[in-house]
């Protein structure tokens, strides 16, 4: 019987690949390049699966042209943002995700950005390489301390979760908004607020790691940040579309959040002008799972996910 055939849209690990190799035929994408929307509908027409990340669209156009003979998109990411489930669903191809492995890696990257937006880090860094480093006193690069504040989660699933408790070594108070209170054990003392309102209110730092819905897109906004403290940093390593951009540039500008620090952005990278030009953000590339650790157990989730269905058993992971 012939290997199905699966599309690995992105450059991804050896192992990740050497594994594919050995149970499919693998196109790959050595070249690392992205793709047109004809180009992923061309190669629907080859393929059995398409194991992509983000940076490929399914949105309803593109799975209304989708070649029937594509039966799973075993996605490269946790975040599905990018795929229109409904209408996956309706054509009956399957849907996966890799969640759990990437937590800790991201959550790495969400203290990164609350230290790094607390300290000024990306604006002394662009001093000393500037050569613009001349003196040093006691007012110089004053940031906002982080221990002992409260820390607040938008979100508190898996990234979430893991966030809470790298801010816990900080000795930082946790506060969390979530569709539901989580359970005792998974909150740990965290407290639990009703409304991102309230959350806001009581977030020195706000960490964002919910999902992008109808429901979150462009909820951090004017009226939302409004909310915030005083002094307060916000940090995002969920996903862009859940910030109003001009409303938390125009907040930045006036000084509420203090600093921000984003991993994410909408339509990245071709992010929005307005934040080149503050100081107070510090801005990373969208490298909240970037080790090589979380890269080679992604792909090795996203396989566990193809390897399930074509052997005719349900995929862990499955979405829809």
């Amino acid at each position: 019987m012939s290997k199905p055939t699966v599309w690995i849209t992105r450059k991804l690990t050896e192992a990740t690949l050497e594994r594919a190799r050995s149970r499919y035929e693998v196109i790959d994408n050595p070249s690392d390049g992205t793709f047109t929307v004809d180009e992923i509908v061309e190669m629907s027409r080859k393929v059995d699966a398409i194991l992509p990340c983000h940076s490929e669209i399914f949105n309803a156009d593109v799975v209304a042209r989708l070649d029937p003979r594509l039966k799973i998109i075993a996605n490269h990411s946790v975040g599905v943002d990018h795929c229109n489930l409904p209408a996956l669903k309706e054509r009956g191809i399957v849907v996966t995700n890799t969640p759990d492995v990437l937590s800790d890696a991201t959550a790495e990257i969400a203290i990164l950005l609350m230290l790094g937006a607390a300290r000024r880090a990306g604006e002394g860094e662009r001093l000393i390489r500037s050569g613009n480093w001349k003196d040093w006193s006691p007012a110089f690069m004053v940031g906002v301390q982080t221990t002992g504040k409260r820390f607040g989660v938008l979100g508190m699933g898996r990234v979430g979760q893991a966030t809470a408790r790298k801010a816990r070594g900080f000795g930082m108070e946790i506060h969390y908004h979530n569709r539901r209170p989580v359970a005792d054990e998974i909150a740990e003392g965290a407290v639990y607020h009703d409304s991102v309102e309230g959350l806001l209110r009581h977030s020195d730092v706000l960490s964002i790691h919910c999902p992008a819905t109808e429901s979150t897109r462009g909820i951090i906004n004017a009226a939302t940040l409004a909310h915030l403290p005083d002094n307060a940093i916000l940090v995002n390593t969920a996903r862009g579309a859940i910030v109003n951009d001009d409303d938390l540039i125009a907040a930045l500008k006036a000084g509420k959040p203090w600093a921000a620090g984003l991993d994410v952005f909408n339509d990245e990278p071709a992010i929005h002008p307005g934040y080149m030009a503050l100081d107070n953000v510090f801005m990373l590339p969208h490298i909240g799972s970037a080790t090589r650790e979380t890269r080679d157990a992604m792909g090795a989730r996203a396989l566990d996910n193809l390897d399930a269905f074509f052997d005719g058993r349900e995929p862990v992971d499955r979405l829809v």
